[in-house]
């Protein structure tokens, strides 16, 4: 039977860099434990599990969903191929939400929340906000409660729906954000960095990758209180065509944020109250 030390040798010398992770997830214990006990040797049903993950990472699949998990804003998040991975630049649209600086007791929208990490976020750090969660899909939506309840959040609650079409037409809301699919269709990256395991409906958009953007801001104002705020993420070649979207609707104050990589992430806008 192979030992700790045997395996994670072997893994340097094939430059696999997330072996330690995989071996980890595999013996349930934590990445320190690998160096504290290097001579504990597998059990054969340990091994063939490691061996296996580990060919399927080397084929392309995101660790993410080898291990199940992911962690977003400080908190693990359970994941699997119904919904797309949380990604850091991801944190730039929470961060621009606290920032707005909304009272207690406002309820926001989210739409299309995946395994909910954005309204996991908010939702712990103003656990005073109501958030309505939203998602066309059944099995992301059993992800993203499987994580409400695993940290908590009781101020969420989901709903079924495209887009709007999941919260009552009446209601209306001081923010609206959303994180939606906004790659092109044709984009070559789809086939590249893990993304081809990913759900394709929470990536593709169209020929341009403005579709879901396009349905999201021109549909927004119907459900705005009066100086409401949308803010979305979008690609970071995108951001003159969203602001071009964020003015045709009526928004005012439109304005797009940078991710720590430089690049375009993140636009917003009020809506002004109504005469």
């Amino acid at each position: 039977m192979s030992s700790v030390a045997e395996l994670l040798s072997q893994a340097r010398e094939a430059a696999l860099e997330d072996a330690p992770l995989l071996l980890a997830h595999v013996l349930k214990k934590d990445r320190s434990w690998l160096f504290a006990w290097p001579e504990y040797r597998l059990q054969p049903s340990q091994l063939c599990q490691y061996e296996q993950l580990l060919k399927r990472r080397q084929q392309g699949e995101p660790l993410a969903y080898l291990t199940g998990r992911k962690e977003f804003w400080s908190v693990e998040l359970e994941v699997s191929p119904d919904v797309l991975i949380p990604r850091p630049e991801t944190e730039l649209l929470v961060a621009q939400a606290l920032e707005l600086g909304l009272p207690d007791q406002t309820r926001i929208l989210e739409l299309g929340t995946g395994s909910g990490a954005i309204a996991i976020a908010l939702g712990g750090e103003r656990p005073d906000w109501t958030i309505t969660a939203t998602d066309i899909s059944s099995a992301a939506l059993d992800i993203a409660r499987k994580n409400i309840l695993k940290h908590g959040r009781s101020n969420i609650r989901l709903a079924q729906g495209h887009w709007y079409e999941a919260t009552p037409h009446d209601h209306k809301y001081p923010l609206i954000l959303s994180n939606p699919p906004y790659v092109a269709t044709d984009d070559p990256h789809l086939l590249e960095d893990g993304l081809p395991w990913e759900p394709p409906q929470a990536l593709g958009a169209g020929s341009n990758g403005l579709a879901d953007l396009r349905t999201i801001i021109s549909a927004a104002p119907a459900h705005l209180l009066p100086a409401g705020w949308l803010l979305v993420e979008h690609g970071f070649d995108q951001g003159w065509a969203v602001r071009k979207l964020f003015t045709k609707a009526g928004f005012t104050r439109v304005v797009t944020r940078r991710d720590l990589g430089g690049q375009d992430r993140v636009t917003l806008g009020c809506y002004p109250p109504s005469s």
